[in-house]
């Protein structure tokens, strides 16, 4: 069970799991920056993959493809405080402070060691979810001011990241799947990624893979789940997810409909 607290000004969510497991294919709408209390994250990504636990300081930058895992650890749940650092906010932030040098763009998920103003910052945000009424808006500007602040001490590269403002145009279909077949997402966020319309994507894909989005998916994710157990020796419980299916028993299904046998006999 996945539960979460959020106050709407500021965007600060308090968010708790205490399944075994719980995963969700994501992509922000903006920035989020996120403080892990307990239990242990997992992060999914084309070039490379992630995990992090309690005490660990997150950057997510926004239109990036993701997959996230979250789960128990040491006998906790996975508990965060996640503050969404908005695009109109961010361009408030940025018309009243200026930028020295532009760093060419990190889109990946930063990590920051601890330090004094991270935890500072991130125990007065845990503080107002003990409010019973709305955190002002007034207040609710100055954390994120502070928040980018800090942010900016840490990370002298962080402007470029934070100020662009740009939307996702048109790229390459083929290196973008190639690279993200394994996210289980909706046909509409592709297409948003890769700067089509939906009835666009369903185009250029079908001129570039000369067959159905759905058919290509499959049997890439299905390829890459019988790499990981004949090769890497995993177990179907650790591959079906990271390979983009929903459950297990589906990911059992399609197999062996595809291979002829069975996941489990591979073991």
């Amino acid at each position: 069970m996945a539960e979460q607290q959020q106050n709407k000004y500021a965007k600060i969510v308090w968010t708790v799991t205490e399944d075994n497991f719980f995963k969700d294919e994501i992509i922000l709408e903006f920035h989020s920056f996120v403080r892990i209390i307990s239990g242990e994250m997992r992060v999914v990504q084309a070039e490379r993959s992630y995990t992090f636990g309690a005490g660990d300081t997150l950057l997510f930058p926004r239109n990036q493809l993701s997959a996230v895992i979250k789960r128990p650890k040491d006998g906790r749940p996975y508990k965060a405080i996640v503050l969404g650092l908005t695009t109109d906010r961010l361009k408030e932030f940025y018309t009243t402070n200026k930028i020295e040098t532009i760093h060419p763009i990190q889109y990946g998920t930063k990590k920051f060691d601890r330090h004094p103003l991270l935890d500072g910052f991130f125990a007065s945000l845990s503080s107002f979810f003990d409010l019973q009424d709305e955190l002002p808006e007034p207040i609710a500007s100055l954390k994120m001011q502070e928040a980018v602040s800090i942010l900016r001490a840490l990370d002298k590269t962080v402007d470029g990241l934070l100020a662009d403002f740009s939307q996702p145009g048109k790229i390459n279909l083929a290196d973008f799947m190639e690279k993200h077949y394994m996210f289980n997402m909706p046909m509409e966020k592709f297409g948003y990624l890769t700067g089509r319309s939906l009835s666009t994507f369903h185009r250029d894909f079908k001129k570039v893979f000369y067959t159905s989005p759905q058919r290509w998916l499959t049997k890439k994710r299905l390829d890459l789940a019988h790499y990981q157990l004949t090769e890497k020796k995993k177990k179907p419980v650790d591959v079906y997810l990271e390979a983009g299916f929903e459950n297990l028993s589906h990911f059992s299904f399609a197999f062996k409909k595809q291979f002829g046998y069975a996941p489990t006999s591979l073991i």
